[in-house]
């Protein structure tokens, strides 16, 4: 870099590229490419230099074998240090020049952030399950509610950042810059809990403050089961380029590791993306209907397949959708506004409503997805349609519009859309949380007055989904939704008034669907050799301890202990979320997060732990971490942190 640092890449060029100049496809993200994912990234990369592409995997700096220290999330340094990194790839003799970026996640937001900026040989990107507003749809708040998946994102990386580079990379210096990593990374979920609303923080580096300047070709990839579908509608109502989007049935995955049945052959449909825009052949992916998607079928929650059928749109939004307005009584759901009388409904939700309800990024599995929601609807105002007389096809953001009273000043609302088979089960479709003090938006939250009545507006996330002739469509409002989002300061009880809409995205079956082309099943390139020594372990467990009262969820998170045999190198990671409450009582939510990450190699061996506890008060946050760091049996690095941060109408 100018100011004298380094970054690690690690680089595939087909065989003939020092002769025969190739384009070149970047991924640059903080994950370790020479262990983490070091097995991963061999599937992806090997494929894209077999298929006529250089593919280079970049530590960012402060991250694995780079040189500095990591400090947050797309820092204005991160950003330029990407551009320099494609400047440097395009000179290289093996480049043609042309240059595309590829991730998911981080790298998926970072290659919008760089498209960006002014990057003149970036010709086009890939952003898989990214989003274009850090504040609305990131892992950290959602609807002005914080995700408690703010503190589990920020455990991993306060992880990820405790681990030193190689000294097989970096040589004597490696102890030297581990120790200013454990030193300098810092805990990010203090920097996160300090930015409660959309402010500057948080609109940099969000690409939608300005569409306008990618001037580059996008490719915008999620899944269903992910968080970050909504960008990809975004993107493509609002970027002014060659565009093109691709929603399946995964979750926060490459859709060639989306599982049985539900990835694709994304490898193939990324090099004819990467063809048609660095290497300028005509191949037709511009001529392509804009946006294919997957219309997923109705099936069972006890079960994490994914049934459907491909479909497509020429353009976003699309003329063939019809807004259809359904409108609410007490536990029904009606086509006419007429017949309904005007009624109160009360609800005050216990803590339990939420504890099925899955991770915000999910990587369908078994483990976290939202499990039958009829667990959840006791503690929760339920609308039900009669049983439908013919197939409902929606593809697009529901809205529910209501008007209520809450006895709190500061309260939410959860609302989950499920479909509800002939046996009973519930599965959800898919949900939207505000918080009630960012009624009218996530700059300038105000308080409730309490009394008062209010008109709101919730947009659920989007989604495509066939509801059958013979089941329901349910609605479900609660006023928590524990452990999926940090619960309100205090219980509220809203008030909510007969006559609320939900609004449907009704789509019509359209038969050009039928004619699409197929999508392959996932290939992958061979991996580099590992040996496995102990295998990955996931559960995820709810506990009500009846003598107590105490319920808990516990997630292990154990991915499995390797080997990589080229390199002699021993990695494991073990995680361990624990979120409680006691009495239902709101000052005793806590959450917990303890991991522990570990690298051998002969006599060297590295070990840290790290632990994370959140709680609150009706008035603060109050975070307490620890960060503890073995070399051998010998602890060379303690730190421990106790903050409180005052809760800003969250």
């Amino acid at each position: 870099m100018p100011d004298g640092c380094k970054l690690a890449a690690k680089i595939w060029l087909p065989e003939d590229a020092e002769e025969k100049p190739v384009p070149a496809v970047l991924e640059y993200i903080p994950y370790r490419k020479r262990d983490f994912k070091a097995i991963r990234d061999s599937k992806i990369h090997r494929y894209f230099a077999q298929n006529g592409y250089a593919a280079i995997r970049v530590d960012m700096r402060g991250s694995g074998d780079s040189d500095g220290v990591l400090e947050d999330e797309y820092l204005p340094q991160e950003l330029n240090d990407g551009v320099e990194i494609i400047e440097w790839i395009a000179s290289q003799p093996w480049c043609t020049g042309n240059v595309g970026m590829i991730g998911i996640s981080w790298g998926g937001f970072n290659a919008l952030q760089i498209a960006a900026k002014d990057t003149p040989h970036l010709k086009a990107i890939i952003t898989v399950s990214s989003s274009d507003d850090r504040y609305a749809d990131d892992v950290h708040y959602m609807g002005g509610c914080m995700l408690t998946d703010n503190l589990s994102w920020a455990s991993t990386m306060f992880s990820y950042n405790s681990l030193p580079p190689d000294p097989a990379i970096v040589g004597d210096k490696w102890k030297e810059m581990w120790l200013d990593r454990l030193e300098g990374s810092g805990l990010w979920l203090k920097k996160w809990l300090q930015h409660q609303r959309r402010d500057e923080y948080w609109k940099h580096a969000s690409v939608a403050e300005n569409y306008e300047a990618i001037s580059c070709p996008v490719f915008a990839v999620s899944g269903w089961a992910d968080g970050y579908s909504n960008t990809v509608f975004r993107l493509m109502e609002n970027l002014q380029v060659p565009r093109k989007a691709l929603v399946g049935g995964w979750g926060h995955k490459y859709p060639n590791f989306g599982g049985e049945g539900i990835g694709i052959d994304f490898l193939r449909e990324a090099t004819r993306w990467w063809d048609r825009w660095l290497k300028k052949i005509d191949n037709g992916v511009d001529e392509e209907p804009m946006l294919r998607l997957w219309m997923q079928d109705s099936v069972s929650p006890l079960i994490s397949s994914c049934p459907g059928r491909w479909i497509a749109e020429n353009n976003w939004p699309s003329a063939k959708i019809e807004n259809q307005e359904f409108f609410l009584s007490k536990g029904r759901i009606h086509l006419e506004e007429d017949e309904i009388k005007n009624e109160d409904m009360r609800i005050r939700s216990p803590l339990s409503v939420g504890l099925f309800a899955g991770k915000w990024y999910s990587y369908s599995e078994s483990t976290d997805l939202p499990h039958d929601q009829s667990e959840e609807d006791g503690g929760a105002l339920v609308f039900d349609t009669p049983e439908l007389e013919e197939d409902i096809e929606i593809l697009g953001s529901p809205e529910v519009e209501l008007e209520l009273e809450s006895d709190q000043p500061i309260a939410m609302i959860a609302l989950r859309l499920n479909d509800v088979c002939r046996e009973g089960t519930s599965t959800r479709v898919t949900y939207g949380l505000l918080n009630l003090a960012h009624r009218d938006g996530n700059e300038n939250p105000a308080v409730l007055e309490v009394g008062n009545t209010y008109r709101i507006c919730v947009k659920m996330n989007y989604v495509a989904q066939n509801f059958p002739a013979g089941n329901k469509i349910r609605l479900s409002i609660s006023t928590s939704y524990w452990p999926f989002a940090w619960p309100a300061p205090e219980p509220a009880a809203l008030t909510i008034k007969s006559k609320g809409k939900l609004i449907l995205p009704v789509r019509p079956k359209n038969k050009e669907d039928d004619k699409l082309s197929y999508i392959g099943e996932p290939v992958l390139s061979e991996p580099i050799k590992s040996t496995l020594l102990e295998p990955a372990k996931r559960e995820w467990t709810v506990q009500h301890n009846l003598a107590t009262n105490e319920v808990k969820q516990q997630i292990i998170n154990n991915d499995a202990f390797l080997r990589l045999d080229d390199i002699n190198l021993e990695i494991g990671k073990e995680t361990t979320e624990v979120y409680s409450y006691l009495n239902n009582n709101y000052n005793t939510v806590r959450g917990e997060v303890e991991s522990t990450r570990s690298l051998a190699r002969g006599i060297w061996k590295i070990k840290t732990l790290t632990r994370t506890v959140l709680t609150s008060t009706p008035t603060h946050f109050q975070i307490r971490a620890i960060l503890d760091a073995y070399e051998g049996d010998t602890r060379i690095f303690s730190k421990s942190w106790d903050d409180l941060i005052p809760r800003d109408m969250m």
